[in-house]
């Protein structure tokens, strides 16, 4: 069942980093961005790149050692404890760094917090398990 979740955990990263590759459009933060120097918009968007390049790549490391995760040693425990912190520091940033006035009273954007908050709590809870498999706890 864990080798079911982390496998759907890969593919929703996957999913991830297509949609952040979407975000510049669908937020307009080329027409937002041009109000801040050369050097900071530049800056960004190559950081988007690099987080779409990680995202992606954590999606496909799971999905492709999905099972792996899972076993004792040692580079799988680093992977689950990395992966577990990661998103427990995303989750951290949904309910700490964002204010509420960005989603509340908006029907789109409360949802979108809600299911985004899910996601990292279900990505979290993935990786956690897989390092208490991998530790021989799980």
């Amino acid at each position: 069942m864990l080798t079911l979740a982390l496998v759907g955990a890969g593919v929703l990263q996957l999913g991830l980093a297509v949609i952040n590759l979407l975000l510049p459009r669908w937020f307009r933060w080329r027409v937002e961005m041009r109000a801040v120097s050369l050097f900071t918009r530049q800056i960004f968007f190559v950081h988007l790149a690099f987080i779409v390049i990680l995202v992606a790549g954590f999606g496909a490391v799971t999905i492709a050692a999905a099972p792996e995760l899972q076993q004792p040693g040692i580079l799988s425990r680093a992977l689950d404890v990395f992966l577990t912190a990661f998103w427990a520091a995303r989750l951290t940033a949904q309910v700490a760094a964002y204010s509420p006035q960005l989603w509340r009273g908006n029907g789109w954007k409360t949802t979108a917090h809600v299911a985004m908050t899910l996601l990292w709590i279900f990505l979290t809870a993935v990786y956690g398990l897989a390092l208490l498999r991998a530790w021989g706890r799980g």
